[in-house]
């Protein structure tokens, strides 16, 4: 006769019940392992990498319903990576055939054309104005918990030699003051809060194919951008090789940091379709403790010519204060691209695309 000590029974349970998600299983995930994972988000945000990692290895095994879509953009804050990787998860389970990867030479030749294509459209950019669109949000706490600060919208001019200037036109569909002038850095004419430079839209894609970058990548899925079939390559680039910088516009400070994240490839004309960045190696006592952006590139027509260029982006901050953690988040549309020249009377036009004026929140001093 046996007897089982209950002690030894209840520390097993607790030590399965430790194992991290990725070593479980690796069958697909059922509806109950993800809304069991999407209702803990709000208490661990810390979660959602390793919710999206498990989507992207194992996939899902149910079909994925409004209902489905409704709680994941409630429980985490309509995280647009979450919801993205989770129509990816969904397109491979509908037709897994057309998800399998290629060869890996097939996949190795598709990663040099396109840096050979993206190096060489880099340093063929015209020169061209767009108009900004930016929807600020801030959240408190690493609680993804967003509440709209303003609107703002920004005439972007970009010229080869000189690179971005910005003019801000309006600030919650109110037209600012004859002192907003044209400049590498809006932030001192719009509310205190995050703001963004436009130099990671046409260089950062191709700083990660530059021989000096090192990058390392590695093939990994396939998806559809576009209505275009895509393949999906993560890709590392370590901190002493990168050349990406974080900094702060009020006290100075700077980081040069590492970075990781994927590429979708569009399989036929070798052309970077999404572009995600995701910053690592931050220095321990910088003020910012996270960064990432994913951008969707699309074709648009400049002068007769068709160039691939952003359309949308998500900049992502996490920010520590004296007393708290502020989380801010960019959410930037493109719109009417056209050559650089005297047409910024057009662009200055506050159109159909713009945001009605919210109730702004004020980001704490």
């Amino acid at each position: 006769m046996y007897r089982i000590n209950k002690l030894s029974l209840l520390l097993a349970v607790l030590l399965l019940s430790c194992i991290p998600l990725s070593a479980q299983e690796t069958k697909p995930l059922t509806s109950q392992e993800i809304v069991s994972l999407l209702y803990q988000l709000p208490r661990n945000p810390a979660m959602r990498d390793e919710l999206i990692e498990q989507i992207r290895k194992r996939g899902i095994g149910f079909p994925l319903t409004d209902g489905m879509r409704s709680l994941v953009s409630t429980k985490s804050g309509n995280d647009a990576l979450l919801r993205r990787t989770l129509e990816e998860a969904e397109r491979r389970r509908v037709n897994p055939t057309a998800s399998t990867l290629p060869p890996e030479s097939e996949g190795t030749q598709l990663l040099e054309r396109t840096r050979n294509v993206t190096l060489a459209a880099a340093n063929a950019m015209p020169d061209f104005l767009v108009k900004q669109i930016i929807k600020r949000s801030i959240a408190y706490g690493n609680t993804a918990n967003w509440k709209l600060q303003d609107n703002l919208s920004i005439a972007v001019g970009y010229r080869a030699n000189i690179g971005e200037e910005y003019k801000v036109l309006t600030v919650n569909g109110m037209p600012v003051g004859d002192d907003a002038k044209a400049s590498s850095d809006y932030s001192k004419y719009v509310p205190k809060g995050a703001s963004s430079s436009g130099v990671e839209y046409v260089s950062a894609v191709a700083d990660v194919f530059k021989p000096e970058s090192r990058t390392e990548f590695r093939m990994v899925d396939t998806d559809v951008i576009q209505g275009r079939r895509t393949i999906v390559y993560e890709y590392t680039i370590k901190k002493e090789f990168s050349q990406l910088t974080l900094s702060l516009s009020d006290t100075g400070a700077r980081a040069v940091v590492g970075s990781r994240g994927r590429l979708w490839i569009d399989r036929e004309l070798d052309r970077v379709l999404r572009f995600e960045q995701i910053a690592t190696e931050i220095p321990p006592d910088f003020p910012i403790t996270a960064a990432s952006s994913l951008i969707d590139y699309d074709w648009v027509t400049i002068n007769e010519r068709k160039y691939l260029l952003p359309t949308h982006s998500e900049i992502l901050l996490t920010t520590t204060q004296p007393k708290f953690v502020l989380q801010s988040r960019n959410d930037v549309r493109f719109r009417n691209y056209q050559k650089f020249g005297a047409e910024l009377k057009v662009v200055d036009e506050v159109g159909e695309d713009d945001e009605p004026p919210p109730k702004p929140v004020k980001p704490p001093q």
